[in-house]
């Protein structure tokens, strides 16, 4: 990895950009996490306007010899959204829809589009983007072409990379590049191929969720010979994307969800290959102790489910709510369930399915409450073999002692979840879990990552998973598109150790002292702020989700998002960036807009509350010096109402001298 610089001429950078460019301690903080259980902070953030300053701040990210990394909505959860150069923040500027034609069903998009905001535009002409990640009110088309994202409905409408027509992209030399079907698009790239044909054919390309490493598979004559699609995943490694082309696919006339009751876990994965002769758009698994925690988190809000301790969520999808319905028994009448439930009512589906979308926050905690993580939370697994290794994994986390809560895409074989790894307790038992599941999941012919990619969380696992001569080939690919390795480096090849950079060994307790009793977290401030583990949900637009977070929907900035708020508050705590601790000017800066409105308290799945943070720094900072005369004009106003009251012309006095006056 290039050595990161501290002396970085940054305002040569500024006068050569039309976006913002800032090295602040607070912005850093806000940008040294993603999802993921990684915090690297960036030396600075780079907000590009246009396709110059992409090729400016690569130019000079080279020229100085420092990294750069891509960035979208931060919902990565493997840490490839992180790095510790320059990040590239394509979510601000960079977040629109240039075409959309329905007659070819195609459209393209900047990559910084929410992929929410994409598909409202597309339903207008009755249509969609196939892919649907349950982060899709706030997840960008970029960071899921960086990862080949899928989501529930990949069952019918395929991967990322299914639908990517051709991207315009500026390689790690900075030359821009229109990749489709066209090995020539590079030079060397036809030859690395012809000399790679065999690793290629033989490690890649065995099932549809086998998205760790490279999809070099789609540069093979018989795939396409498609350099679009094999950049598809590189996790920002071999280039900055400008514009991608997509497909799009119709919105389906009618869909009907039938809820199928089972025993247990691998029961239902074992009975979900006869579900899938009847080309349903999705067949989502989750168990019963993730809808208990649903449950209590909403306060009962949870449709009735058919008996049975694991559900099967299967969609039919057909030309008419008649057609579905009917579609939608014929799959419960053949399932073998414990018991089925056609769900005819829309808002009564909509609520069941959004188990499933808030899985990912509240599988942050486990049944017992103590913290969940990623790390491994994506692999998958041929859907033939998923009931055999759902068994095996099962006694693979007894032997290690952790817990979790599962759900996942069982019609593809991918499985997600979050267990209590002992991250901050003892990494090298976290490390030990992590290889062994590796093991696991290459036995039955896996992929370590279905869809969130490898990152940080899983590049050094690869081999494991591959030859040594399919490690050389994404090794030879990176090279012809990033020789300087100046793209994300660590992630993919020559990766960083699974357990280097982590968030939490550097967390030290913080107790409870006069303030709030943070009973829910053990009487620990830095466990309350260590909630946030990057979801990103209050970043979601209000179209798409609640009240969270009211600030970030006017300014749009990072900053001002719970996610951007709890990030700087966790550097006080860990990190080395905000070092006045409560009274730093970043913090104030990062909690100046909380309205304390008490949404987050209520929607973010992982139960972080801002306005009692927000309180508790407060009090911290003021308990033993006095606050600013503005607070107590506005906190005293009671007091000053009264006796400006009995003394009228007094108050109007005093309030027309210039120094009061600026206290409001």
């Amino acid at each position: 990895m290039p050595a990161a610089r501290t002396d970085l001429p940054l305002a040569r950078l500024r006068a050569r950009l039309a976006g913002d460019v800032d090295n602040s301690p607070r912005r850093r903080a806000e940008y040294s996490s993603d999802a993921s259980n990684y915090r690297v902070p960036p030396l600075a953030v780079v907000f590009p306007r246009t396709d110059d300053d992409v090729a400016a701040t690569l130019d000079f990210a080279r020229t100085h010899g420092v990294p750069i990394t891509g960035r979208g909505g931060g919902t990565s959860v493997a840490g490839n959204a992180i790095g510790p150069g320059l990040i590239l923040d394509f979510s601000r500027h960079f977040d629109a829809v240039l075409e959309l034609d329905p007659d070819s069903r195609r459209a393209v998009v900047r990559p910084g589009i929410v992929l929410a905001d994409l598909q409202r535009a597309a339903a207008k002409h009755g249509l969609r983007f196939g892919p649907d990640p349950s982060t899709q009110s706030r997840c960008t088309v970029g960071g899921m072409i960086g990862n080949n994202a899928c989501g529930p409905r990949a069952a019918a409408w395929g991967r990322t990379s299914d639908n990517v027509a051709a991207l315009r992209i500026l390689d790690g030399t900075g030359t821009e590049r229109v990749l489709g079907d066209n090995l020539d698009v590079l030079p060397g790239l036809d030859a690395f191929v012809r000399a790679n044909l065999a690793p290629i054919r033989n490690g890649l390309g065995h099932f549809d969720r086998q998205a760790s490493g490279y999809s070099l598979e789609h540069l093979l004559p018989e795939r396409g010979a498609n350099v679009a699609k094999a950049f598809v995943g590189t996790e920002g490694t071999c280039g900055l994307i400008l514009e991608a082309t997509i497909d799009l696919v119709p919105i389906p006339a009618a869909s009907t969800l039938v809820v199928l009751g089972y025993p247990d876990l691998a029961t239902a994965a074992e009975h979900t290959g006869e579900l899938l002769t009847f080309s349903p758009t999705a067949v989502e698994g989750l168990d019963a102790r993730l809808v208990d925690v649903v449950r209590s988190h909403r306060g009962g809000a949870v449709p009735d489910l058919p008996r049975g301790d694991c559900w099967l969520f299967v969609e039919a999808s057909a030309g008419s709510t008649d057609e579905s319905m009917a579609l939608a028994a014929e799959i419960g009448k053949h399932s073998d369930a414990l018991d089925v439930r056609v769900v005819a009512d829309r808002a009564e589906a909509a609520a069941l399915w959004r188990i499933r979308a808030d899985g990912a926050g509240l599988a942050g905690r486990t049944p017992g409450g103590e913290p969940a993580w990623p790390g491994w939370e994506d692999a998958a697994v041929p859907q033939q073999h998923l009931g055999a290794y759902l068994r095996e994994f099962a006694e693979l986390t007894r032997e290690h002692g952790v817990d979790g809560l599962l759900y996942g895409h069982f019609g593809d074989g991918c499985v997600h979840v979050r267990l209590d790894l002992p991250i901050a307790d003892a990494p090298q038992r976290f490390r030990d879990f992590i290889f062994d599941a590796a093991k696991l999941v290459a036995k039955h012919g896996g992929s370590l990552s279905g869809e969130h990619g490898d990152g940080r969380a899983r590049s050094e696992l690869l081999p494991l998973m591959y030859a040594p001569e399919v490690l050389e080939a994404f090794a030879g690919f990176k090279g012809l598109f990033d020789p300087g390795d100046v793209l994300n480096p660590g992630v993919l090849v020559r990766p960083r150790a699974v357990d280097a950079d982590l968030r939490l060994p550097s967390a030290p307790k913080v107790v409870a002292e006069d303030g709030f009793a943070f009973a829910a977290d053990h009487g620990d401030i830095s466990t309350a702020v260590h909630r946030c583990v990057g979801v990103g949900k209050c970043r979601a637009g209000t179209l798409d989700a609640g009240f969270m977070c009211p600030s970030y929907q006017a300014t749009k900035d990072e900053k001002d998002s719970t996610r951007g708020r709890a990030r700087v508050l966790q550097e006080v705590i860990n990190g080395s960036l905000v070092t006045e601790k409560w009274g730093d000017k970043a913090v104030s800066e990062s909690l100046d807009l909380c309205l304390s409105c008490k949404a987050c308290g209520s929607e973010c799945p992982a139960g972080v509350d801002m306005a009692t943070y927000k309180s508790e720094v407060l009090y911290r900072r003021y308990r033993r010096r006095p606050r600013p005369p503005s607070h107590y004009a506005l906190g005293w106003l009671p007091r000053w109402l009264r006796g400006a009251r009995r003394a009228p012309r007094l108050a109007n006095a005093l309030a027309g001298r210039d120094g009061l006056r600026r206290l409001g």
